[in-house]
């Protein structure tokens, strides 16, 4: 009999409390895998698989088994999760895009035609930039451009 795969929000909560426990930073082990930042954190959040070579880095890196690394390996399945509603940073990124989401579908379309912005093909941004005000959080969206053919 085999042994079921573990599932990814197990093996995320098992790879976070890891990093924790041994005081790295998301920015370690990105670089570590040598993966971009956000995707990173994504893909060890189970919201992308993550290839053989590198899944097997983390674990050796966090000390955490071959469970685990399968588990990375696996497809995943995107679908919002409960957190959408209930945490207020991702909540805001949801607010974000129900306010400005028809103004940059309009922006889009004005500017480069019927179509839509990748999310596969697609880079995502973040950084901390100082402001005499308070600090500001700078997230950038990054996608091809894909044009509807008819």
């Amino acid at each position: 009999m085999t042994t079921p795969i573990m599932p990814k929000t197990d093996a995320a909560e098992l790879i976070n409390a890891a990093r924790i426990r041994q005081g790295l930073t998301w920015a370690t082990i990105a670089d570590k895998i040598d993966a971009p930042l956000v995707w990173t954190v994504a893909a060890l959040l189970g919201k992308h698989p993550v290839p053989p070579a590198k899944a097997t880095a983390v674990v050796e890196l966090l000390g955490l088994g071959e469970g685990v690394a399968e588990s990375l390996r696996q497809q995943p399945t995107r679908t919002p999760d409960e957190a959408a509603a209930n945490d207020p940073t991702i909540y805001r990124f949801h607010e974000a895009i129900d306010v400005y989401g028809p103004a940059l579908k309009e922006l889009i379309h004005e500017e480069f035609g019927d179509g839509i912005m990748s999310a596969i093909n697609f880079k995502i941004g973040f950084e901390r930039r100082s402001d005499p005000n308070g600090d500001r959080v700078v997230v950038t969206f990054d996608g091809k451009f894909l044009d509807y053919n008819w």
